[in-house]
């Protein structure tokens, strides 16, 4: 292999990463981690009656015998690599607490702290006392009903003490059995933002995350060695081709090639194809905007611009005969109104009539009394050129009344124009009365609409493959010129006829050329 061995690089990374992360989780993060066990938990709701039970009887308060008593035998532990130190604890409601342990649904009746693993710490939790006098609890160790607060106890690696609680069922907690119990503290500058976490007899890490990280390390050894054994280096996907792609069109068609534009560079590294806001203006002017950079560059012969496309809403005018098509999918479109126009149904004859401006008013279809405000696409969009030559059988738009949508006469019929699918759906949906046209997919995730039906055929491909349902078209690729096999262009024209392109046409609504019965037409069948 020529050139900088990426390849191999990358396959000692990935055996080094995985053995760095161990030692960054177990050597550095993982020096300070307190920890608790739940070694008992256990009830004897017959102490009272059973044979043997002997003092069990006696378990009292209150001069009352114990309701369903119950065991608990917690283990606190320093279970990282380092000191914990008193200072080292985040205080849990009083400056003297450092953990907090609840027991829902149990009142605490009596507990001991108890097999300290150094003596030392039995300073921790009782005051020397006076000589003669009782002993008494250090700062921080308490009893309040239904939990336990523990002071804050320096560890060294590996110390430990146990909390042997005696409980007993509260009153109003009915449920068969008990909830864990809730271990509540924290330490600064511990692992896993500091919280206390429950170990099992593993202190370093659960057997589970040890299994995957040794598995880690078997998949990455093995890669490298399959690496530094194999002789050819896999090629790139057929599709893919480095360079820069400039894109350009439909705006109508903008999410789709926007959605394949990202699946193509995640496929192809040395591939990049930058989308802005500005790259969809329509399709005439994605047209023209090819057209003027075939030009520019001085293209000669058949060979064409290997770095442009240009999609559209339908074929091109007889002009511009450098531009080569290729059809890409069937595409739906659909009327668009304004909810409160009270109508989702209209014949093909009132949409005619209303595009003519001889229905001026929804009442005269059975809608609400609202006058019929035409939100409409610029001259060059292929949606408002498909509704002319699909639905409306060649006969133009009425004129413009409103240059400025926002300025509309809401109490008069009218029309106005705007320049991309975006806008005119937000402003069909904030124009009481609005009617406009759109791409199917477009309008799916919004409820603030209602897509129009046409003589009771709603927007499928069904309906228009059986000729009901009119309002369609071919989407196309325009190429200035045969782009160059290798080219960036012609790849990703491949690419949206494979596997991978044609599940995100379907998915935005279309149907892939390559699967109909005549994929050059690409029309309905």
């Amino acid at each position: 292999m020529n050139g900088f061995p990426w390849e191999s690089t990358i396959a000692i990374l990935g055996l080094a990463i995985p053995v760095a992360a161990a030692a960054w989780e177990f050597a550095l993060v993982g020096r300070k981690r307190l920890g608790y066990r739940i070694q008992m938990d256990t009830t004897a709701p017959d102490a009272g009656e059973a044979p043997h039970a002997g003092v069990l009887r006696q378990m009292q308060r209150d001069n009352a015998s114990l309701r369903d008593p119950s065991f608990v035998l917690l283990r606190i532990e320093n279970s990282g690599w380092t000191l914990i130190d008193s200072d080292d604890y985040v205080s849990q409601g009083s400056p003297d607490v450092g953990i907090e342990v609840r027991f829902p649904g149990r009142r605490v009746v009596g507990m001991v702290v108890t097999e300290m693993s150094h003596d030392y710490l039995r300073r921790s939790f009782v005051n020397t006392p006076r000589e003669g006098a009782p002993a008494e609890a250090a700062p921080g160790l308490e009893v309040i009903d239904g939990r336990i607060t523990l002071p804050k106890v320096a560890l060294n690696r590996g110390n430990h003490y146990k909390v042997l609680a005696v409980l007993e069922r509260e009153a109003e907690f009915t449920a068969p059995e008990f909830p864990d119990p809730v271990v509540v503290a924290g330490i600064k500058g511990g692992v896993h933002g500091g919280s206390i976490r429950r170990t099992a007899s593993h202190v370093l890490a659960s057997k589970p995350v040890m299994m995957f990280i040794a598995l880690l390390v078997l998949v990455a050894a093995a890669q490298s060695l399959t690496t530094f054994t194999r002789d050819e280096v896999r090629a790139a996907p057929l599709d893919c081709a480095k360079g820069t792609l400039v894109l350009s069109g439909s705006t109508a068609f903008a999410p789709v090639v926007r959605e394949a534009a990202k699946h193509y560079e995640k496929t192809c590294p040395e591939a990049r194809i930058p989308i802005t806001e500005n790259s969809f203006k329509g399709s005439v002017a994605g047209l023209d905007a090819l057209a003027a950079a075939g030009r520019k560059t001085g293209q000669q012969g058949s060979t064409g611009l290997p770095d442009r496309l240009a999609f559209t809403d339908g074929a091109k005018s007889v002009r511009r005969p450098q531009l080569l098509p290729r059809p890409v999918a069937l595409s739906l479109f659909t009327l668009v109104v304004n909810k409160d126009a009270g109508i989702q149904d209209l014949s093909l004859k009132q949409v005619r009539e209303i595009y003519a401006g001889k229905i001026t008013n929804w009442l005269q279809v059975g809608g609400s009394d609202l006058p019929v405000q035409l939100v409409s696409r610029n001259p060059g969009s292929g949606t408002r050129s498909t509704l002319v030559q699909q639905v409306l059988d060649g006969k133009e738009l009425m004129e413009v009344t409103q240059g400025d949508c926002a300025a509309l006469d809401r109490s008069a019929p009218g029309r106005c124009e705007v320049a991309d699918t975006g806008t005119l759906l937000d402003t069909v949906a904030a124009t009481p009365g609005a009617l406009g046209h759109s791409e199917v997919g477009a309008t799916v995730t919004r409820d603030d609409l209602r897509q129009v039906r046409i003589d009771g055929y709603a927007a499928t491909l069904e309906g228009a493959d059986d000729g009901a349902y009119p309002y369609w078209q071919t989407e196309f690729a325009y190429t200035y010129g045969e782009p160059p096999a290798d080219s960036i262009a012609a790849g990703f024209l491949r690419y949206l006829a494979n596997e991978v392109g044609k599940d995100v046409l379907r998915s935005q609504g279309h149907r892939p050329c390559a699967e109909l019965a005549k994929p050059l037409l690409c029309r309905p069948t």
